[in-house]
């Protein structure tokens, strides 16, 4: 028999909470039945409404606070912050560190068993506020006016925004000029469930070093209404505009960015540094959105590949080529490879813009091209992944495991699927000396890490 839940949906309870979930919800127990709190903190002692039952977990709504958490700061409206994904807003920056240095540890230990790995203090930054160098925002229509902004959670209703506090001010200027623009020229804002309107979604790139901005618009149509109007406008408005880019995406979908991109004016791409290196970022590049933070991630990545300038490194996901230009700095040659061909073009184009040719890029899948490479000779002294949330590919870690490269560096924006294949990898004969915390995204509940493993025997046959 179905043993009965400790809890029915309206109960009004007393509560705990022990921990935090990914999304940074509230974790407490009753009888050993989870539930989940949006804005509770470890520590907290409150009562909540049970909103939601099943037969693994509860949600519950925080109706009052008894005992609060020191780490506990006021925001004047959380609601806003927590639908421009600031998660993590209502807790001090020293205890958001804190939650995300203990998430790493305990992952390590439950998912991967590694119980005496180095997981140095996370390194966070001088000042958690207005990093991000790129926004891309959704727009639609309120009352008979276009309003561009974020979607309210668990919903498709756009919240109509100014600015976001994580963003760089002059990604939030570039953002709400067109969008004023846009509404005062009269240009007719996507409804998704007609597929009727023209606007998507506004999107602003800035290249900090550098200055330079982009604007891009992306339609359902082809053509921008006024679009002459348009680009004179942002021209004048917004000085630091040195591209404006319009894409096309006619489907009745969720991905933001169609296949076809025109330019509009100016440059194709804006320009901007990491450390020494120079890249070029179009429309559709990644490029990471915290600047400051990615030096600071890219260079315990140098420090824990340790080359001395004869190594040859393979970089796997390298995207348009971020890491392995910073490895090519140290090392005798750098492969890179990527599955998304746009992705490979930009990463020549960036080796070629500062001059580096001992660094090669090929298109393909990871798991398939590197096993290639294998078979062909080359063996790689160091091997760095980076790869997306889901983590390595099975056939890669094998790989790895195979070439015996005598260093290995993860770098991982999830610490569960880094710690499942940091388990892996040492069952095949790796040992994970270090782990280093970045916070890449404050005030969301996203951690980036870097690890560095070694062969356990010292030779390499």
């Amino acid at each position: 028999m179905n043993r009965a839940l400790p809890v029915n949906k309206n109960d009004y309870i007393d509560v705990v909470f022990e921990d935090l979930t990914h999304d940074g919800a509230g974790v407490a127990k009753v009888e050993g039945y989870p539930l989940f709190v949006p804005n509770g903190l470890p520590g907290e002692k409150a009562k909540v409404k049970i909103i939601k039952v099943n037969k693994s977990y509860g949600i519950g709504r925080l109706i009052e606070l008894y005992e609060q958490s020191p780490y506990r700061v006021d925001i004047p409206d959380s609601e806003k912050t927590k639908y421009g994904g600031c998660q993590l807003e209502h807790i001090s920056y020293e205890g958001q560190l804190k939650y995300k240095e203990n998430q790493v540890r305990q992952v390590l230990t439950r998912i991967g068993k590694l119980e005496d790995v180095t997981v140095h203090p996370i390194l966070g930054m001088d000042n958690p506020l207005s990093y991000r160098n790129k926004a891309q925002v959704p727009v639609g229509e309120k009352d008979g006016k276009l309003v561009a902004g974020f979607f309210k959670q668990r919903s498709h209703e756009i919240v109509d925004m100014d600015e976001s506090v994580i963003q760089l001010p002059e990604v939030n200027e570039a953002i709400q000029t067109a969008k004023e623009i846009c509404r005062r020229l009269g240009i007719p804002a996507y409804n998704e469930e007609t597929h009727k309107g023209v606007l998507r979604h506004i999107m602003a790139r800035y290249g900090k070093q550098t200055g330079e901005l982009m604007v891009v618009l992306i339609t359902r149509t082809p053509e921008i209404p006024h679009k002459k109007e348009l680009i004179e406008e942002i021209i004048a408005r917004l000085p630091k505009v040195k591209s404006i880019v319009h894409n096309v995406n006619s489907k009745r979908t969720n991905v933001i960015l169609g296949e076809k991109t025109n330019l509009l004016w100016g440059s194709e791409v804006i320009y901007d540094y990491i450390g020494d290196v120079k890249f070029a970022i179009s429309a559709l590049s990644f490029y990471q959105v915290n600047p400051v933070q990615t030096k600071v991630l890219y260079d315990k990545a140098l420090e824990y590949a340790d080359l001395d300038g004869e190594e040859s490194v393979i970089d796997a996901y390298c995207g348009i080529g971020t890491i392995s230009l910073f490895l090519a700095q140290k090392a005798r040659k750098v492969f890179g490879v990527e599955v998304v061909p746009e992705a490979i073009e930009d990463a020549r184009r960036n080796a070629a813009l500062n001059g580096m040719t001992n660094a090669e890029f090929a298109v393909g899948e990871a798991e398939v091209v590197i096993p290639k490479w294998y078979k062909e000779g080359n063996k790689a002294d160091v091997l760095v992944v980076d790869p997306p949330r889901k983590g390595c590919d099975e056939a890669l870690l094998q790989t790895i495991i195979d070439m015996k490269p005598r260093k290995v560096v993860y770098v991982s924006c999830n610490p569960a699927t880094l710690a499942r294949d940091l388990r892996i990898l040492e069952d095949g004969g790796y040992k994970t000396l270090e782990v280093q915390p970045v916070d890449m995204f404050p005030m969301t509940t996203h951690v980036e890490c870097v690890a560095q493993l070694i062969l356990k025997c010292d030779t390499v046959k």
